[in-house]
C-alpha cells in the first residue's frame, strides 16, 4: 500500500465530499437539459434527479476512482450515470403496483406530483439517459463499453432483486438466505456496480501497481473494490431496515414501518434488532479490511464509516 491514504489523496486534488457531489450535480442537470425532452418530461425528469438525495452512489464511485490511483474527476460520468438509475429505481418502487408511497425525501414521490403515467415515463427515460451520458461523456469508446456494461449487469441484478421483494421466485430455502438474496440484488448490485465503475474509471489511464489487464484495469484491486461494493451494500440496506423500525417519517423523510406493514422480510424480523446491529458491525469490519488492500483506500473507510451512523 502507498503512504498515501485515500483521504490525503483526494485533499491533494482538492476534492472533500462535498465537493464531489457538487461536481456531480451540474453534470446531471446539464445532461438533462442536453437531451431534448419534453418540457414536461423535463421537468418531472428534474424533480426525481436534482432536488435532495445523498449523493451515496456517485461517492462510492469517485472515491472508488481515487482508491485505485486515479482523480474523483475520472469517475464522473460513471458517477452521474449511476445516479440517474438510482433514480429511477426510486421512481418505479413508489409506484402503487410497487411499494405504494406517496413521500419521498421529504415531499410528494414522482407519481404524486407529476402523476402516474409520466412517473413510468421519467423511470424509462432516466434509465436510458443514463447509457447515452456514459457513450457521450466518457473518455473513450472502450471505457465507455466497459462502464455500459458493468451499469447493464448491476441494473439488472437490481430490477431482478426488486422482483425478489416484491412478487418473490427465491431459490433460497430459508428466511435469512432468501433476505441476502434479495438485497444483494436490489440494493447491493447498483452499489457495487458503482464502486466497480468508479475504480475502472480511475484505473483505466492513471495504471499504477503490477498485475493490470487491458488498459491499466488491476483485477486484484478490481476484485478488493467489488469486496468492498459486497459489503457496504448489504450493511446500507442492513442500517435502512434498522431505521424503518427506529425512526420516524419525520426523521426519514419517507414513511416509516412501511416494510413491517406490508408483510416484507427486513434483517429486524429475521434476525432480531441487535442481531442486526451485530452484523453490521460485521460488514463494516469486511469493508474495511478489503479498502484497506488499496493504494488509497481510506477515503473509502471513512464512508463506510458515515453509511453505519447514517440517521436517516
Amino acid at each position: 500500500m502507498s503512504g498515501i491514504s485515500g483521504t490525503q489523496m483526494a485533499e491533494r486534488q482538492g476534492v472533500t465530499d462535498e465537493a464531489m457531489i457538487a461536481s456531480v450535480e451540474p453534470v446531471l442537470a446539464s445532461f438533462v437539459r442536453s437531451v431534448g425532452l419534453p418540457r414536461n418530461l423535463r421537468e418531472a425528469v428534474e424533480y426525481a434527479l436534482l432536488e435532495g438525495g445523498k449523493r451515496l452512489r456517485p461517492l462510492l464511485s469517485m472515491h472508488s476512482a481515487i482508491a485505485v490511483g486515479g482523480t474523483a474527476d475520472d469517475a464522473l460520468p460513471a458517477a452521474a450515470a449511476v445516479e440517474m438509475i438510482h433514480a429511477f429505481s426510486l421512481v418505479h418502487d413508489d409506484l402503487p403496483a410497487l411499494d405504494n408511497d406517496d413521500l419521498r425525501r421529504g415531499r410528494p414521490t414522482v407519481h404524486k406530483a407529476h402523476g402516474e403515467a409520466m412517473a413510468i415515463l421519467v423511470g424509462d427515460g432516466l434509465m436510458s439517459i443514463a447509457f447515452q451520458l456514459i457513450c457521450e461523456r466518457s473518455s473513450d469508446a472502450g471505457l465507455a463499453g466497459q462502464l455500459c456494461a458493468e451499469l447493464a449487469q448491476g441494473t439488472t441484478r437490481m430490477i431482478a432483486g426488486q422482483v425478489l421483494d416484491t412478487l418473490g421466485g427465491h431459490d433460497a430455502a430459508t428466511d435469512v438466505e432468501r433476505l441476502r438474496e434479495t438485497h444483494r440484488q436490489k440494493t447491493g448490485a447498483l452499489i457495487v456496480a458503482a464502486c466497480r465503475m468508479g475504480a475502472i474509471a480511475g484505473m483505466w489511464r492513471h495504471g499504477g501497481r503490477g498485475g493490470r489487464g487491458a488498459n491499466g484495469v488491476r483485477e486484484d484491486d478490481l476484485l478488493a473494490v467489488t469486496r468492498y461494493g459486497n459489503a457496504v451494500g448489504l450493511m446500507f440496506q442492513l442500517v435502512d431496515d434498522l431505521l424503518d423500525v427506529e425512526q420516524s417519517t419525520e426523521q426519514l423523510g419517507k414513511r416509516s414501518g412501511k416494510d413491517a406493514e406490508a408483510g416484507k422480510l427486513t434483517y429486524p424480523v429475521v434476525m432480531g434488532v441487535e442481531a442486526s446491529r451485530m452484523e453490521a458491525a460485521r460488514l463494516l469490519e469486511e469493508a474495511r479490511s478489503s479498502a484497506q488492500r488499496l493504494e488509497c483506500g481510506a477515503g473509502l473507510i471513512d464512508l463506510a464509516e458515515a453509511m453505519a451512523r447514517r440517521d436517516r
